[in-house]
């Protein structure tokens, strides 16, 4: 479980296809403090570290076709900076949201506005019947737990700060990006207790 708090970023200095699957290889400050087997988001897609060579900062993670599909990992490219968090310790702090690392799709920066001094990013995805934005509730972008801004069918808005816009990679994404999103599990929840209600009448 994750809360949507990007404490680094890493650069991506290798990519390695075998077979369906790819290794990434990244560098960053904290692969100092991983460990074999320990789950990571990486833009809001949990990755297991396999491999970490300390000396150059260095770890590997191994991405599967799901995973390929589902998320912008397969537009990953070499000098790329991705959003990295580790999961949540049982006694941490809640400072984001509820964020399982499982990205539901990815969707397309279609608008960017300088709002001097802050920016306000517009993403268009495939409106599907259980994904769904609700204005000032949770959305998970690139691994960032934000606050929804405008919502629409296939629409939404977040308003970034100069903190976040720096310290997440939220200063490379670029009208037509393409982004991974992950909504709200409580919202997920509750559209499919109302399905199965729908189906029981």
């Amino acid at each position: 479980m994750f809360t949507g708090i990007i404490e680094k970023m890493a650069e991506v200095i290798a990519i390695e296809k075998d077979h369906t699957n790819v290794h990434f290889t990244l560098k960053s400050a904290l692969a100092q403090e991983l460990k074999i087997d320990q789950s990571l988001a990486h833009n809001g897609v949990c990755l297991t570290v396999v491999k970490i060579d300390k000396d150059k900062s260095t770890y590997v993670v191994t991405a599967m076709q799901e995973s390929l599909d589902r998320s912008n990992l397969a537009y990953w490219k070499v000098g790329d900076k991705i959003n990295l968090e580790r999961s949540m310790p049982v006694n941490g702090r809640f400072d984001g949201h509820l964020v399982q690392g499982h990205v539901d799709q990815t969707a397309v920066c279609s608008k960017i506005e300088n709002l001097d001094g802050s920016w306000k990013y517009y993403f268009t995805y495939e409106d599907k019947k259980s994904n769904f934005t609700v204005e000032k509730g949770s959305i998970c972008v690139n691994g960032v737990s934000l606050t929804v801004v405008d919502s629409q069918a296939g629409l939404f808005s977040v308003a970034i700060i100069p903190y976040t816009y720096h310290e997440t990679n939220f200063h490379q994404i670029q009208k037509g990006s393409v982004i991974n999103i992950e909504f709200d599990i409580l919202g997920k929840y509750i559209i499919r207790l109302f399905e199965e209600y729908e189906k029981a009448k």
